[in-house]
């Protein structure tokens, strides 16, 4: 059974997409020593990806990977640095076209990986003094 040409652009658009996320594995595999000198309940925290009060930026992208954002909050007392979490979507669009000329008719069509979409804020990390001071999360 042959596959139509689009069907499998879009199939390998989606695992390609899916390939470039980083999970917390293999963001502690690249920082292996660091990781290894944190007390047992970071590690255990930034392995399932979670993000405490306390911990360090190193710490947190190990946990979340990069962040989306980076905002600067700025009151009376203090300024903090925000980093934003949005949720990824990987997207796959079909395209047809029609074409009229001197000639024959032409006709293409074409598919494309939108790449990261967001859709949602799904987190924002608080640092204070380079700490996380807060950690706010969306409900899903």
């Amino acid at each position: 059974m042959k596959t139509p040409l689009p069907l499998s652009l879009a199939l390998f658009a989606l695992v390609v997409s899916a390939g470039c996320a980083s999970s917390p594995g293999s963001r502690i595999a690249k920082n292996r020593a660091e990781f290894d000198g944190y007390p047992a309940d970071v590690k255990a925290a930034i392995s399932e990806g979670e993000v405490r009060v306390g911990f360090s930026p190193d710490q947190v992208r190990m946990a979340l990977g990069a962040p989306d954002r980076v905002m600067t909050r700025t009151s009376e007392t203090e300024v903090q640095e925000v980093w934003i979490y949005r949720e990824k979507k990987g997207r796959v669009g079909v395209g047809l076209g029609f074409g009229f000329g001197g000639g024959p008719v032409g006709a293409g069509v074409g598919v494309g990986s939108g790449g990261r979409g967001f859709d949602d804020e799904r987190m924002r990390v608080v640092f204070t003094a380079g700490r996380v001071a807060a950690v706010e999360q969306s409900e899903r």
